[in-house]
């Protein structure tokens, strides 16, 4: 059996969504918040970037940003090795501090799997 390859997510796409998350709450001291806004929880979950792979032996592989690591993701068994995957991430925050990370998968435009790390 071959390693599988692994599909990596631009840094600057990374960078990009993680700035986004935090616009909303820059310069706030959260410190002084005197009252809790019940519209806003503080969770976000903003998409930072799509990238196409291939799938191999069932599954994708791919480097999470974050220094979360290297992952595989399964695929439903009735996929043929060598479908074309679209792998797209998305960065979880709350109060603009990011706190993991969405992998969903889709095959032909139609979500196939959905992962979150942690």
């Amino acid at each position: 059996m071959t390693e599988p390859e692994y599909g990596s997510f631009d840094d600057e796409a990374v960078s990009k969504a993680l700035e986004a998350a935090r616009a909303p709450y820059e310069g706030a001291d959260l410190r002084t918040v005197e009252k809790i806004n019940t519209t806003d929880s503080g969770g976000l979950e903003i998409r930072a970037q799509c990238i196409s792979l291939t799938s191999g032996n069932h599954k994708v592989c791919l480097n999470l940003p974050l220094g979360l690591g290297s992952i595989c993701i399964p695929l439903p068994f009735d996929l043929p090795d060598g479908t074309a995957v679209r792998a797209c991430l998305s960065i979880r925050t709350f109060w603009g501090i990011p706190t993991g990370v969405c992998v969903t998968l889709y095959v032909g435009g139609e979500q196939i799997v959905r992962k979150c790390f942690p």
